[in-house]
């Protein structure tokens, strides 16, 4: 196997987007509005072509200070994206979705940047931002579906407790699949992407099996503080 990955040439990364125009062609068709997923798309190229320049000037960077920020504003973003779906928002749920976040998210990438990889550096730039972002994305995922559920039981006059525990069932239907169908159904990107790049399956699968705790873990954790907090709160109110 190749030790690097060959780039891909534009004009065939551009196919990858017909697919993604027929999706909004059928939500066109259902009258579903395609506003919606063009703004999604249009956001996903800028965004990953913006982040792509940043990340080269991040890994090279040595401030604490530098990456501690760039963590700062990933959780701050997570949060408001992950009431998007609830319909009546207050500024304590940013807050309890925030500390959920943080949490789920947060804490754990930490276990596993310093407890499993044991970084000589905690602030690898290089290690701890892949990671947290996909921790942080995993428990604002989880949060949004829990926080939508919740909101939507309460609305059918369920008891909070009951609302609660399908609001958690809920927002761990997705990663549960992943877990799942990790191996037998998929191969995900880190995997994929090191055994492109030549390291060994087997190596792989170590950092892979890590990546999937860590998901997990995150967006449960970060779930169940959410609910936790907004239930009690409602409770009270």
């Amino acid at each position: 196997m190749k030790s690097t990955v060959p780039p891909i040439p534009l004009e065939n990364l551009a196919l990858a987007l017909l697919p993604v125009l027929v999706v909004i062609i059928i939500v066109h068709r259902w009258g579903l509005g395609v506003w919606t997923p063009l703004y999604a798309t249009a956001r996903m190229l800028v965004q990953l072509v913006a982040v792509g320049y940043v990340l080269k000037y991040l890994f090279l960077t040595d401030s604490p200070w530098v990456v501690l920020a760039t963590l700062t504003i990933m959780l701050v973003v997570a949060s408001w994206i992950s009431l998007r779906p609830v319909k009546h928002k207050s500024a304590k749920q940013y807050l309890w979705a925030l500390l959920a976040i943080a949490c789920g998210g947060g804490g754990v990438v930490f276990l596993m940047t310093q407890g499993v990889l044991e970084l000589d550096k905690w602030y690898d730039p290089q290690r701890v931002i892949p990671l947290a972002g996909m921790s942080l994305t995993a428990a604002m995922n989880c949060v949004s579906l829990a926080a939508e559920r919740f909101e939507a039981e309460l609305g059918r006059d369920a008891d909070h407790h009951e609302a609660r525990r399908q609001a958690m069932h809920a927002s761990l239907i997705t990663v549960t699949n992943s877990l799942l169908a990790v191996g037998l159904v998929s191969l995900p990107g880190l995997m994929t992407g090191q055994i492109l790049a030549g390291i060994s399956p087997l190596i792989a699968s170590r950092y892979q099996i890590m990546i999937m705790c860590m998901v997990f873990s995150a967006g449960g954790i970060a779930a169940a503080v959410y609910l936790w907090l907004v239930g009690d709160k409602s409770v009270e109110s």
